[in-house]
């Protein structure tokens, strides 16, 4: 597939997905989710790859949905919603893990871009928000429902409501980030993680954000429940024997990342 809103290369094990509007601030628009998911799909099949790295620039991760598109297209709306929707959920269900690196504005369908990965990497001049209701909408791509059961009710309603962003460290406060990296280190502290996590056996990998992201969605019980299956599933794996004998034996384990 060839890419003109996105850039895709690998480091190792690791595949590094940059989003590349900068003329409008890595604004979202449908070509560039229809990519991005693309690419995603990609490094999914490919063996090689590990861990995703997903970026925008230093000024932007992406500041919104492109609105003169939406204004283009202002009598099918509801349409381009749902395809957007689509490409959007296609990201959501990649197995492999992908880290957010997040410098400048992520706002609009850009904070829900980055909240659907699984570690989101804040710079320090990282900027989250929702400003949807300026625009006589609600928030969409599951905005609410992913704020809300990361900072609670009060603060996502505020968030929602008022608009207004919140800087790197209110985002660190509230959960939204895992930790706040200064702007020049943010992508190779991004790799770093992502080499670090690329290193471990991949079926437990797979195992382990496949079991958090369904506790997002089940009672305890049933997620402690879901979450013991896969550990009996990864017991059975010739990597679980591997890593066993080389812990035994002070050796680095010998991988085959293979049931």
């Amino acid at each position: 597939m060839n890419y003109t809103v996105i850039s895709t290369e690998n480091r190792g094990s690791v595949g590094i997905i940059t989003l590349k509007r900068p003329e409008a601030l890595n604004a979202v628009n449908r070509q560039m989710l229809e990519e991005l998911a693309g690419a995603v799909a990609a490094f999914e099949a490919d063996d090689t790859v590990a861990v995703l790295v997903l970026r925008g620039s230093d000024k932007a991760f992406a500041a919104g949905i492109d609105v003169k598109e939406l204004y283009a297209h202002m009598e099918h709306a509801v349409e381009l919603d749902m395809e957007l929707s689509r490409f959007f959920a296609e990201l959501r269900n990649c197995r492999k893990p992908i880290i957010a690196a997040v410098a400048g504005y992520a706002l609009g369908i850009g904070c829900q871009l980055a909240l659907a990965c699984d570690i989101v990497l804040a710079a320090d001049n990282a900027r989250f928000g929702q400003p949807e209701v300026s625009l006589g909408v609600v928030p969409g791509f599951g905005a609410a429902a992913t704020l809300t059961r990361i900072l609670g009710r009060p603060k996502a309603m505020e968030m929602i409501l008022t608009g207004k962003a919140l800087n790197a460290e209110d985002a660190e406060r509230a959960g939204l980030v895992s930790r706040i990296v200064p702007l020049p280190d943010l992508f190779e502290e991004s790799v770093r993680v992502a080499m670090r996590i690329a290193a471990q056996p991949r079926i437990a990998v797979l195992s382990a954000k496949e079991a958090v992201r369904e506790a997002e969605n089940l009672g305890f019980d049933s997620a402690a429940a879901y979450e013991n299956k896969l550990l009996h599933l990864n017991m059975l794996s010739e990597d679980f024997k591997e890593s066993l004998r080389a812990f035994n034996e002070k050796r680095p384990p010998n991988l085959k990342n293979r049931l």
